[in-house]
């Protein structure tokens, strides 16, 4: 570890910003919402509309913060896990304690903003006819890419893991895929079981990928939807098709690993960047957005609350040469990440490390070799870091998933990994009710075709 005046600032990168590379104002302005009896009438409407999917997407109550910060938080054990909270917002220290009520604020926001974004990706879809006859395959994997995410995401958060029980008769989240203009009776909708939601999530996902282009600026792209597929069949341990979409994303060559200080945007209030490793982020820049993740993380100097520390004993699991321990600093006397030290740096969101871990997860559990062995594939991410190589007989799954939690720490994907593999949070089982977010209170109550969770 070092001090943060000793953290090796990025170098020249690839810069992306969310909708402009230079300073001036955004040139589209987000749409979120279309009032009722206004007509979307032109193709620059529906481009407008697709840009406040985006917006959407960025949300802090969803990849601009929220599902990054409590997937964290939901798989510490408080005081002696991997982090401490020490803020004073009741909803994050409910989630962090496990002791989180039906009236929680922040599962109240992650699920409305999820699914106002569900519904202006509905919309967009129902009108892609106004968009040129040449555009309209890349809006649609545009649209069904963030809208496959949110469902993924919801059905990870508000009901039972794939792995715990049936799937097939377990409730997850209200499915819905065609605009909401008012609501009403019509609008209650009922949970879909589980497997359903997962189906959805990979429809939309696949269907984005064979439309969205190889390349599109810091949009989705066809990387994107395979890197999320990724997730999707791991988290369902659907191996095969797991290290088959990592693969994809992996030979397509589109991305590159960089060297590890450049993974993460490390400057100091500077407008965000992304890297060649970055397959899709959130775009932040002074105008636009907000990195929650530095709210949380970042110490008051760097325009955070410094409400998240580190513990010691998560930094001693890093070998000596691992470089990745240097993506930690001391701020008078709290460990902090350097992941998220830029207020206005973007999020990342999908990596080509994953994928190289997913890869090597999946084809470990499978006993294949899909695009090349296990061994090879864990030391490419040791190589990157500098940490000693392993060797065949140190190839195990507690070690690949190991690997997982020391190159993606604090990035949001703990507590599903947790689930997955039927770990345990403390004396918590991974299918424990308290590791799952009530369906909100404001839902149940209006809408009476909802069925609440265990324990709430």
């Amino acid at each position: 570890m070092r001090t943060k005046q000793s953290i090796i600032l990025a170098s020249v990168m690839s810069v992306g910003l969310w909708l402009a590379s230079c300073n001036s104002q955004l040139d589209i302005k987000p749409v979120n919402s279309v009032a009722t009896g206004q007509a979307l009438s032109t193709a620059s409407d529906l481009s407008a509309l697709l840009v406040g999917a985006y917006d959407g997407l960025s949300s802090i109550n969803l990849y601009g913060g929220s599902l990054i910060r409590d997937g964290e938080l939901l798989a510490t054990v408080p005081s002696t896990g991997d982090v401490n909270w020490t803020g004073t917002y009741v909803a994050p220290q409910q989630i962090y304690t496990k002791n989180i009520l039906v009236n929680n604020g922040q599962a109240d926001l992650t699920w409305t903003d999820a699914y106002r974004t569900i519904n202006i990706c509905n919309t967009v879809l129902a009108n892609l006819n106004l968009a040129a006859t040449a555009d309209q395959p890349r809006i649609e994997g545009e649209a069904k890419f963030i809208r496959g995410s949110l469902y993924f995401e919801l059905v990870r958060f508000y009901a039972r893991d794939w792995s715990d029980g049936d799937p097939n008769a377990n409730p997850g989240v209200p499915i819905v895929t065609t605009p909401t203009v008012n609501l009403d009776a019509n609008s209650n909708v009922a949970r879909s079981t589980v497997a359903a939601v997962y189906a959805q999530a990979l429809k939309d996902l696949t269907d984005a990928e064979a439309k969205l282009p190889a390349t599109n600026s810091f949009f989705a792209t066809k990387g994107a939807a395979g890197a999320q597929l990724s997730r999707v069949y791991l988290q369902k341990a659907d191996y095969p098709n797991a290290a088959n979409a990592a693969n994809r994303v992996i030979t397509s060559k589109t991305y590159q690993l960089v060297d590890i200080e450049q993974v993460f945007d490390t400057r100091e209030f500077q407008n965000g960047i992304n890297t060649d490793e970055t397959i899709f982020a959130v775009q932040i820049t002074d105008q636009d957005g907000t990195n929650d993740v530095n709210t949380f993380y970042g110490s008051s100097s760097e325009g955070g609350r410094g409400d998240i520390d580190i513990n010691e004993s998560f930094l001693q699991q890093f070998e000596a040469t691992d470089g990745r321990a240097n993506l930690f600093y001391d701020d008078d006397g709290s460990i902090r990440t350097a992941k998220f030290i830029n207020q206005y740096g973007n999020i990342q969101v999908l990596r080509l490390a994953e994928m190289y871990l997913t890869r090597a997860e999946a084809n470990f559990r499978a006993g294949t070799a899909v695009g090349d062995t296990p061994l090879n594939d864990i030391n490419v991410i040791r190589n990157r870091a500098g940490a000693t190589p392993l060797s065949t007989a140190q190839l195990t799954l507690a070690n690949i998933l190991r690997e997982r939690r020391l190159e993606l720490a604090f990035e949001g994907t703990y507590i599903h990994d947790i689930k997955r593999t039927k770990g345990s949070v403390g004396t918590l089982p991974y299918n424990s009710p308290k590791l799952i977010f009530p369906i909100p209170l404001r839902e149940i109550t209006t809408n009476p075709a909802l069925l609440q969770n265990a324990g709430y």
